[in-house]
């Protein structure tokens, strides 16, 4: 064990959806507790609290002495700027002890009406590397939650080189895709994983396409479905690597899996610091397994194994498998047992397809060698009895899988912990007491968990005792009866002159009186710094129209490069290719035709991927496209440290997440980039809402594109084409075959790989802004960038003509949507710009 840290140094950090929840929370053992109200965070489908709770729920949390963290990790649109301004306030004046915040812009916000508001860095902001961490620095974050797909060794790293306190998810469900980096529910809902609706189109059914030709998979349809997190057999390694704060999902679950889920890893982390194992036993698996899992891995905290994190036969939770129907009988099944089963458990009968209506219901009755069984049978060959009208037989087969999807005598116990009339902790008090005949007596009172002390003294005045005067047993006594209070009492000093007395009435209501005053001071709320609201001081008015509007290329291999330097009159154009041996080819090329090319970064950074940096600038280019913090970062530090060299300008991407025109601002100004392109996450109104405020002549416009839907750690090349486990031992398929997702609809969707092995999965149908290209003009934007994917030259030239025309107003955009639309096989869409 690591002697330097000491158990107060780790925070456990639980989800709470509702009162019931937050209380399990407390009950447990958490040090801190997240939660949502009714705008403005990630879980927009849990009950959440209300703004007007705020008060309530700190008083509630900073009684039993927990933290309380409201979650605002959600891009914040520019109408709803005052909106988020009024709840931050109502945040500062209740205690929230921090905000959980994605968008960088409401981080200046706050930092304008706070200087010592407490900021948290959401793992949607999608900090992987040290360079992302000091990107945040200036902003005064006073931690941040790093992303799922960072190993035990990359955190060490970042903490060491960081040096700001992390927090690490540690449990619960799996987001396949970066979180911050996923559009897949805007693009085909409307629904935003950036505001907290995500349909979890990741865990819908696949067909795996392999260079156009279905691939058969068996019973693995859920090709993008994870498992969930459990790292609690990490524990040690996790705080051996600076993980400050262990984090629980799940503000969507119930108080029983908040209550089952933080006590686990309170006893993992007591016991770490207590010196004894910290390994859970099988028992207690079994338990976390039962209140949820769709199976347990440690994601990618041991490193990258997509064999291990997707297994794809179901995309919900199961609970505990108990094996596999080895016969029918008369009135059920045989099964041979690897878990524990009792009368009045829940179960279904998995025959290997979800999505149809699955058999289950409660057990009836146990039975081994023909007997029946009372009480719970820990393994081996049982008949499991159903009830008739909960399961039709006819329809259960021999080779079923069996799961235990409920434990009524789990839950009961789970409840006990919250659904209770005791304090759920006490703390220590010590009493100092003196006094002298004809004096009050006065009592000091310290709770010593936050070392505030209050007084209480006698309404009368001690008198000279003739029999039987007050001591310090007899005080000890009295003052010590704190039952259904927070408190107890640890120590008592006594300090009398002489032999004295007080009517006993009067010792009672002393100890109540220091009882209010104590709780009085942990439930006060912190006091920070609070401005006055001012002005947008920083919004702007749009550019003038442009007088020669600029068409960019985006281009995702050389042939398409080629073909845009020497057939169109494109003069600037953007290589962003799966591997990077083509980028020198590309420079070349854009460079001999007379134009500028920008290279772009990976949308991920994650520790020692720098040299991918140092690649581009070895290759000077004319421009670099930024697409995370951690590249912002490195390409501004460096150019600082290099003042004389000749650098490319940094233009920011969609992945920057920009949705209003304080974060505009942000990476305008205060980072430095020449120019930058709007979050997808935007509508065509909320478009024009930020446009109305924000620098337009520093804006470029992606306006037609395969929208890029999911941009995940997890390869499915590796995964379902080679028997490796990941990069260094999977045989690189993805240099071979060319692989889509098809959905329930019949659409394929195009999945590639980037130099970092990662997957970015595109819609398969291109969209297109055209028609409201005139009000973008109006707007003053001046640049406008058609993204390709997997286009022949002659068709990259045809779509660049043609949006050529429209710029200089030869046809208008209704005219090429409805050309795009004519010679597309799939037509096109507009995607999530329609309102």
């Amino acid at each position: 064990m690591n002697r330097e840290l000491r158990r107060e140094d780790i925070e456990l950090l639980a989800p709470a959806g509702h009162w019931d929840a937050m209380r399990a929370a407390v009950a447990n053992g958490a040090n801190a507790v997240f939660f949502g109200v009714e705008k403005f965070n990630a879980r927009a489908r849990a009950a959440n609290f209300q703004t007007d709770e705020l008060p309530d729920i700190m008083s509630f949390l900073h009684a039993y002495g927990v933290k309380g963290f409201l979650t605002f990790n959600i891009l914040v649109f520019e109408d709803e700027m005052e909106d988020a301004k009024r709840l931050i306030e109502a945040c500062i004046d209740a205690g929230v002890d921090a905000v959980i915040v994605q968008d960088l812009g409401l981080v200046k916000m706050i930092r304008e009406l706070s200087p010592d508001f407490p900021i948290h860095g959401s793992t949607q902001m999608t900090i992987t590397s040290p360079e992302a961490v000091e990107f945040t620095k200036p902003y005064g974050l006073e931690r941040v939650v790093l992303g799922r797909e960072n190993n035990l060794k990359q955190i060490k790293t970042i903490g060491e080189q960081a040096r700001l306190p992390m927090e690490v998810f540690v449990h619960g469900a799996l987001c396949v895709s970066y979180s911050g980096q996923c559009l897949t529910s805007e693009m085909w809902g409307g629904r935003s994983a950036n505001r907290g609706e995500c349909a979890q189109a990741c865990r819908l059914p696949y067909d795996m396409m392999v260079n156009g030709e279905h691939k058969p998979m068996g019973d693995i349809t859920y090709l993008l479905s994870p498992k969930d997190l459990a790292a609690v057999e990490l524990v040690p390694e996790l705080i051996e690597a600076g993980v400050t704060s262990f984090k629980i999902e799940g503000r969507l679950k119930s108080p029983e899996y908040v209550a089952n889920v933080t006590s686990k890893y309170r006893a993992a982390i007591d016991k770490y610091f207590d010196g004894v194992d910290a390994k859970p036993s099988k028992e207690e698996m079994l338990e976390l397994q039962q209140s949820f899992s769709r199976g347990f891995t440690y994601g990618f905290l041991e490193g990258t194994n997509n064999k291990k994190l997707v297994e794809g036969t179901f995309p919900k939770s199961r609970g505990v498998f108990l094996g596999r129907v080895k016969e029918m009988t008369r009135e059920g099944v045989m099964v041979e047992l690897e878990a524990p089963l009792k009368r009045g458990d829940g179960l279904v009968f998995d025959a290997g397809d979800p999505t149809k209506k699955e058999e289950g219901g409660r057990v009836y009755d146990l039975k081994q060698r023909g007997a029946k069984v009372e009480g719970e049978v820990p393994g081996g060959l049982v008949e499991i009895v159903m009830g008739r009208n909960d399961v039709d037989l006819k329809r259960v087969r021999v080779g079923d899988r069996v799961w235990r999807t409920s434990d009524p005598a789990l839950d009961k116990r789970l409840r006990a912990t919250f659904e209770t009339d005791k304090p759920y902790r006490t703390f220590p008090v010590s009493v100092s007491v003196h006094g002298e005949a004809g004096q009050p007596l006065v009592s000091l009172w310290t709770d010593e968990s936050i070392g505030a002390t209050v007084t209480v003294a006698s309404e009368l005045p001690l008198a000279v005792a003739e029999k039987r005067p007050i001591d310090e047993t007899l005080l000890r006594d009295q003052f010590g009866r704190l039952g259904g209070t927070l408190f107890e009492l640890s120590d008592i000093d006594a300090q009398l002159s002489g032999p004295v007395i007080v009517p006993m009435s009067e010792l009672n209501r002393m100890r109540r009186r220091a009882v209010e005053l104590l709780e009085a001071e942990r439930r006060r709320p912190p006091a920070y710094v609070k401005r006055p609201a001012s002005a947008d001081s920083d919004a702007v008015k749009p550019a003038p129209r442009p007088a020669k509007p600029r068409l960019t290329a985006l281009c995702r291999n050389l042939e398409q490069v080629q073909a845009v330097a020497s057939r169109t009159d494109v003069d600037f154009i953007y290589a962003d290719f799966e591997f990077i041996k083509q980028f020198p080819a590309a420079v070349e090329a854009v460079h001999a035709a007379g134009k500028k090319i920008a290279l772009a970064t990976p949308r991920i950074h994650m520790p020692g991927e720098t040299g991918y940096f140092q690649n581009i600038l070895r290759l000077k280019p004319d421009a670099v496209l930024v697409r995370n913090t951690g590249a912002v970062y490195w390409f501004a530090r460096h150019f600082t440290m290099n003042p004389s060299a000749d650098h490319p300008e940094l233009i920011g991407d969609f992945s920057l997440n920009i949705a209003n025109h304080k974060t505009a601002n942000l990476f305008l100004n205060d980072a430095g980039l020449s120019r930058v392109t709007p979050s997808y996450d935007l509508n065509i109104q909320q478009m024009i809402d930020l446009l109305g405020k924000s620098p337009t002549d520093r804006m470029e416009i992606v306006l037609h594109q395969h929208l890029p839907m999911f941009h995940t750690e997890h390869c499915v090349y590796c995964t379902f084409l080679s028997e490796g486990t990941d990069y260094t031992n999977c045989g690189r398929p993805c240099e071979e075959q060319r692989v889509s997702l098809r959905d329930r609809i019949g659409m394929s969707h195009p999945v590639r790989v980037d130099e970092g092995c990662r997957n970015t999965v595109y819609n398969a149908i291109e969209q297109s802004g055209a028609e409201y290209l005139e009000e973008f003009l109006n707007l003053g934007v001046p640049s406008y960038r058609i993204e390709f994917l997997e286009e022949a030259p002659d068709k990259v030239v045809e779509v660049l003509n043609l949006y050529g025309k429209a710029l200089r107003g030869e046809v208008n955009g209704t005219q090429v949507w409805r050309s795009l639309k004519a010679t597309n096989q799939l037509g096109v869409t507009r995607g999530q710009l329609v309102k």
